[in-house]
């Protein structure tokens, strides 16, 4: 058995293994103590480190060295050891680096989330809302590059992109030959493929999932509606290449697009398989019906986003006190609007007309 290590973060004491990072065990008290992350992702290998918005200020060491560490450090990156203090909402510290972050990210992506298809489910939408700035210093020309179609189903809007490097890692590990990747240094550095090579993998798709903006889209679904106005539900289907796990988003009974099921962290889940829930392209871009999948129910969307809004599952609609007080009987109206207006023809009754009122079913005003 692995030796526990007692780990208080914003005074809220837990005991993890030994190896585990600061973030992880943050996550395990969840809420508010959990750093953010936009280039973490527990699913892939070597992720972390790029984007410092999950920086937490190390105010004991342990007990061997209670000492402070003397800067903020990645939580993503840093493990945790026998007695450590770490705060993180409780930093004042904290909170301003995290803001000069955000700051950072937002200084070349464009402002354009009402015609961006993550919108209502962009982590850095999240991110800026709670730990960003009023305003902005940045008064230069942004940054911008053009669109390109990596293949039949996946558009690359690099003006977007935060240089997470999460889809490469997926590509990476995920696939059998990686054609894209980072070119270029400095404020030239963008995610392509070489000499504009299509992305044609079974699995890479999955990029899209792991995209915490909207750099990386599915061609299928742009422009067809806003992620709030559809439903999030649970599917499954017998495919012999991936899991078969996935969510329909739906509105009424049309499929609007598939995606991979993901966790409250935005990370795709791990299937009933117990391997992580990487769908194949014939699920996410090839079964856009109904009828193509075996519908389990609503998605339990539990992170503070638009998605998580209008989910009628469990309502209770409270009870009408009228009928109680008169003994079941529904209300009436005894005002006769025809005596004290003269706009209604008096012969004819609103409530019958059979669809909306037309202009002929009230007199002209008498002019002057």
């Amino acid at each position: 058995m692995s030796e526990l290590f007692k780990v208080t973060i914003d005074n809220i004491t837990i005991e993890v293994p030994a190896g585990t990072t600061i973030l992880q065990a943050a996550r395990k008290i969840g809420g508010e103590v959990a750093p953010p992350a936009m280039c973490y992702y527990s699913k892939l290998k070597g992720s972390g480190g790029k984007c410092r918005t999950c920086l937490v200020e190390v105010s004991k060491g342990s007990e061997k060295d209670p000492r402070p560490m003397p800067k903020l450090v990645a939580s993503c990156r840093t493990t945790v050891m026998d007695g450590m203090e770490v705060k993180n909402i409780t930093s004042e510290k904290v909170i301003d680096a995290r803001a000069g972050v955000v700051e950072f990210l937002l200084l070349n992506h464009p402002l354009d989330c009402p015609i961006c298809d993550q919108a209502g489910e962009c982590h850095l939408q999240d991110l800026s809302y709670e730990h960003g700035k009023e305003g902005t210093r940045f008064e230069f020309q942004k940054r911008t590059f053009h669109k390109h179609d990596l293949g039949p189903y996946i558009q690359l809007h690099m003006t977007r992109c935060i240089l997470c490097y999460r889809c490469v890692f997926t590509a990476d590990q995920l696939t059998n030959k990686r054609v894209h990747g980072v070119l270029s240094r400095g404020d030239h550095a963008e995610i392509a493929t070489y000499i504009e090579k299509s992305l044609d993998n079974d699995f890479i798709g999955n990029v899209i999932d792991v995209c915490p903006v909207g750099a990386l889209t599915d061609k299928t679904f742009r422009f067809k509606n806003r992620v709030w106005f559809t439903k999030p539900v649970d599917a499954h289907r017998d495919c012999d290449k991936c899991c078969g796990e996935v969510q329909l988003w739906m509105r009424g009974d049309e499929v609007f697009r598939v995606t991979a099921r993901k966790d409250e962290w935005g990370e795709i889940k791990d299937s009933s398989k117990g391997s992580t829930g990487w769908i194949c392209n014939e699920c996410r871009f090839e079964k856009k019906f109904a009828s193509d999948w075996t519908i389990e129910g609503p998605t339990q969307v539990n992170r503070h986003s638009v998605i998580s809004q209008g989910h009628y599952v469990g309502l209770k609609k409270p009870n009408e006190t009228f009928e109680k007080v008169m003994n079941g009987r529904e209300p009436r109206l005894f005002m006769d609007i025809h005596s004290v207006s003269e706009v209604n023809k008096p012969e004819i009754q609103l409530s019958l007309i059979h669809g909306p009122a037309h202009s002929d079913d009230f007199k002209e005003n008498n002019k002057d």
